[in-house]
């Protein structure tokens, strides 16, 4: 099994994040996995532990279509982070919209970060892929 120090899943829906618990819980072994139901509370945590010289998320699943700040924005503010070593951001989304892709495509030359898109259900066999170190 993959040990992590921490993981953090970022969506507003409690059946995918259930999903996604029992589904890393199966394949690995993490010392933190923190939810957020936006961006917003995801980034305060985020810069709270940068400011405490804590280890951030080595991987973080991230939905795109949130309320009080999506996943763009929270994008937007963690590639502006003072942040050195690469974190796995994983998109995991239902949206059909091709500007989504673009967008994710854009990310990708903004940042150092290792960002990747996929579709929801997120299955067993993709978990193994999204858990790689960046």
């Amino acid at each position: 099994m993959k040990k992590f120090n921490s993981i953090c899943i970022i969506d507003d829906d409690p059946i995918t994040v259930f999903g996604m618990r029992k589904l890393l819980d199966s394949i690995i072994i993490c010392n933190t996995l923190n939810t957020f139901v936006n961006g917003k509370l995801a980034i305060d945590c985020i810069k709270k532990t940068i400011e405490d010289n804590q280890e951030i998320p080595e991987v973080i699943f991230l939905d795109i279509n949130m309320p009080i700040m999506d996943g763009w924005q929270f994008l937007e503010e963690f590639i502006s982070l003072p942040i050195e070593h690469k974190v796995r951001i994983n998109i995991i989304t239902s949206s059909i919209d091709s500007k989504d892709e673009k967008n994710w495509k854009l990310f990708q030359t903004k940042t150092h970060h290792t960002i990747t898109y996929n579709n929801k259900p997120i299955r067993k066999q993709e978990i193994d892929e999204m858990t790689k170190i960046a």
